[in-house]
């Protein structure tokens, strides 16, 4: 039975339950936003509704073996895509309010950031990475181009502008057109009046009709599906991280990546403009 865990055929510990058994638990824990023992709970009543004579993994369980799990994102088409990129704090859920009720202390409140990159046209989260809150923006984007795939263009802020993610890019997929608003502060190339690159002839446009003509001439705009799919992130799956390891927050959130992407599989809505 999946279940189950299959019987291992090296040395070490037995593991009683399947990965699929543990994958369930903390999915359900990630969409009702429940504590580990809560969840434990919860299997075990879903399991007695279902007739099902089965062991349930206990919080202890469910918290190592988050450690370890392996979710994979969606795998990448042949066919290239048009990446929208941004990034998002969460904060790091600890004792709060009862250690200060109890000790009358705080702890200092930490974060991570969240970056994702989002297909423009089917709203999957396609590439998904979890960072310390001060790291650099435009670092992150080898990462998230690797688990992309081909694109037909990549879209994002001005925290990204720096020249080497136009090489990230042209380096994997050379015809991508890379749409980033340069800074207030960027100057040309040194080559912009005999072979102008891409951002040369973003900064010629944004000088003769202004910043918002190339906006829309661009397609920035697209870029609002990726915000709405952060506060998307935020409504459902909520704002925090509560997993105690890096390792098992990189779980967390690949399991929340993977209901999102889940529900939008089971119905998306169309829009029509009629004014």
């Amino acid at each position: 039975m999946a279940w189950k865990a299959e019987p291992r055929t090296t040395r070490g510990g037995q593991p009683r339950y399947s990965a699929l058994a543990i994958t369930t638990a903390l999915t359900l824990r990630a969409v009702f936003r429940l504590a580990l023992r809560q969840t434990e709970g919860l299997i075990g009543s879903i399991l007695t509704l279902l007739g099902l004579d089965l062991a349930v993994p206990d919080h202890s369980t469910l918290s190592r073996r988050a450690e370890t799990l392996d979710v994979a994102l969606p795998r990448p088409g042949s066919a290239p895509v048009h990446l929208l990129v941004d990034n998002t704090g969460l904060k790091l859920c600890g004792s709060g309010e009862w250690l200060f009720e109890k000790h009358g202390t705080r702890t200092r409140r930490s974060w991570r950031k969240l970056h994702i990159g989002v297909d423009a046209d089917t709203g999957q989260i396609l590439a998904a990475t979890l960072t310390t809150s001060n790291v650099d923006d435009a670092s992150q984007v080898s990462t998230l181009l690797d688990q992309a795939g081909p694109l037909a263009s990549f879209t994002t802020d001005g925290a990204y502008d720096p020249d080497g993610v136009y090489g990230e890019v042209a380096r994997r997929s050379p015809d991508a057109a890379v749409i980033v608003p340069p800074r207030s502060s960027a100057v040309p190339s040194d080559t912009a009046g005999t072979t102008p690159t891409q951002r040369d002839r973003h900064l010629q446009m944004i000088s003769e009709h202004g910043r918002r003509r190339w906006q829309k001439a661009a397609g920035y705009h697209w870029r609002a599906l990726v915000e709405a799919d952060i506060s998307r992130f935020k409504r459902v799956v909520g704002g925090g991280l509560r997993l105690r390891t890096d390792r098992r927050r990189g779980t967390e959130i690949a399991l929340a990546v993977s209901i999102l992407n889940r529900m939008l599989e089971l119905g998306r809505p169309e829009y029509i403009r009629f004014a």
